[in-house]
């Protein structure tokens, strides 16, 4: 027993020596240079353009996707820049852009910087440095960890009503993109009204209907602070002896006369009294005025087809022409339970 203990002792004693001395010598190496892993934020730098990596919860980096119309983001009071100057830490520092839209530098005077893309706005601090002869050759990178918000907003006969995030100015085309497209009752007039901050100062009407490939308001720019309203379709109420009855919207170009009218609502029907068929219209003053149209002549192309206005009234009768007369305040009533459909 003694002698297996003393030989058991002499292979431990060796082995003990051993992994002491590997111990010593990882000891005495010199450590490895821990990697610098500072967090970088949310927000993207003036080289971006591409993906991001944040911190996880768990430690593990997570993408951060950098908005599409970064590039073109102008800097406003109230953004907080994080401005580093490489291997000159007292010039470094997080800084707000003030009401005036300066930025105020260590060791430098207040730099102007709204209006300025984050690329500007570096160019423009480097070539403060030279100016002062601080620094020969600066190397500036900016960091937007925070910026106001710029919103635009799209009402009337979109998908989605609301405000959307527009970091910088948009083609109207795509602003409606954004929200999804027009509705089937969208008129083909789009209304801008331009907020204080913007650079176009001009309110105006553009038409643009959803057949068309886009080029009138594909160049009209929106920017950040501006509202658009989509126009609602004005509606033409086919009634009477017809196949269809009810109200019809003034899609794509915003016009429609009789023929086009009646034919939406699939033709007349077999007890209609052609001769007798009149047009309904809204007078300024309020009073109805009732308008003779000659459907047959119309057909054979001996007369142009009467173009109709939002609200106008087409009635078939089947009677005699002077119930129609007397049946034209009831037909009012009759186009608040009308049915409105759109062309597909």
């Amino acid at each position: 027993m003694h002698k297996l203990s003393v030989l058991c002792l002499r292979k431990v004693v060796p082995a003990v020596t051993s992994g002491v001395a590997a111990a010593v010598l990882m000891l005495s190496q010199p450590a490895a240079p821990a990697q610098s892993n500072s967090p970088a934020t949310n927000a993207p730098s003036a080289n971006a353009g591409q993906a991001r990596t944040t911190p996880g919860t768990n430690g593990e980096k997570s993408m951060t996707t950098v908005p599409g119309d970064f590039a073109a983001l102008k800097l406003a009071p109230g953004f907080l820049l994080n401005v580093q100057v490489y291997d000159e830490p007292d010039f470094s520092a997080h800084l707000r852009v003030d009401n005036d839209g300066n930025i105020s530098i260590p060791f430098l005077k207040p730099v102007h910087v709204a209006g300025d893309t984050v690329a500007q706005a570096r160019d423009k601090i480097q070539q403060t440095f030279r100016d002062t002869a601080i620094l020969k050759n600066p190397q500036v990178t900016i960091d937007v960890e925070q910026f106001a918000t710029t919103n635009a907003t799209v009402l009337g006969e979109v998908q989605n009503p609301g405000q959307i995030q527009l970091l910088a100015p948009h083609s109207l085309l795509d602003v409606i993109g954004l929200t999804g497209g027009e509705t089937p009752l969208a008129s083909n007039e789009i209304e801008i009204k331009r907020a204080e901050t913007s650079p176009d100062k001009s309110n105006n009407v553009y038409h643009y209907s959803k057949g068309s490939n886009g080029d009138s308001i594909r160049n009209v720019m929106i920017y950040p602070g501006d509202t658009v309203i989509v126009k609602r379709a004005g509606v033409v109420y086919v009634l009477g002896a017809v196949n269809r009855p009810g109200g019809y919207a003034m899609q794509e170009s915003g016009e429609l006369n009789v023929a086009e009218a009646i034919s939406l609502a699939q033709g007349l029907a077999l007890q209609a009294k052609v001769g007798a068929l009149r047009v309904v219209q809204h007078r300024a003053d309020g009073q109805l005025v009732q308008v003779p149209v000659s459907y047959k002549r119309i057909m054979d192309g001996k007369e142009e087809p009467m173009q109709l206005a939002a609200g106008d009234i087409v009635y078939v009768p089947i009677s005699k022409l002077k119930s129609v007369f007397s049946a034209s305040s009831s037909l009012i009533g009759q186009t608040t339970a009308a049915t409105i459909y759109t062309v597909h």
